[in-house]
C-alpha cells in the first residue's frame, strides 16, 4: 500500500470520528441509542448463547446506530437548505424516523426470535 493510499484511509477515519463526536454531541436521540446499544451489547456477550447469535444480536444493535445516523444525516441537510416548513422537508424527515423505528423492530425481532430459540424452547 503506497502512502498516499494509507493517508486517505487516516482521514476517511478522522472524517468518521469527527461525524461521531458532532452526532453525539448534538443528538440527544444518538445519545440514547448508543446507551442502548452498549448495555445490550453487553448483555448479548454475556449470554449463553452461540457466537453467531451473539454476532446477530449485536449486529442488529448497531444497525440502530446506522438508522439514527442516516436520520441525522438527513436532518441536518433539510435544515441546512431552510428551516422554513416544507412538505418535503417534513416528508424526508418523517422517512428518517421510520428508518430508526424499522431499525429498532428489526432489533427486538432478532432479540426475540435469539432468546426465545435459546431459552424458551
Amino acid at each position: 500500500m503506497k502512502l498516499p493510499d494509507i493517508m486517505r484511509i487516516l482521514r476517511a477515519f478522522i472524517h468518521s470520528r469527527d461525524g461521531f463526536v458532532a452526532t453525539y454531541k448534538s443528538e440527544a436521540a444518538f445519545r440514547q441509542d448508543l446507551a442502548v446499544v452498549v448495555v445490550f451489547s453487553v448483555i448479548a456477550v454475556i449470554l449463553d448463547i452461540t457466537l453467531l447469535h451473539k454476532l446477530i444480536l449485536i449486529s442488529s444493535l448497531l444497525f440502530i446506530l446506522f438508522a439514527e445516523l442516516t436520520n441525522t444525516a438527513i436532518e441536518t441537510t433539510i435544515d441546512r437548505i431552510s428551516e422554513e416548513y416544507h412538505e418535503l422537508s417534513k416528508k424526508a424527515k418523517d422517512i428518517g424516523s421510520m428508518l430508526v423505528l424499522l431499525s429498532f423492530i428489526n432489533a427486538v425481532l432478532w432479540w426475540g426470535g435469539i432468546l426465545f430459540i435459546n431459552y424458551m424452547s
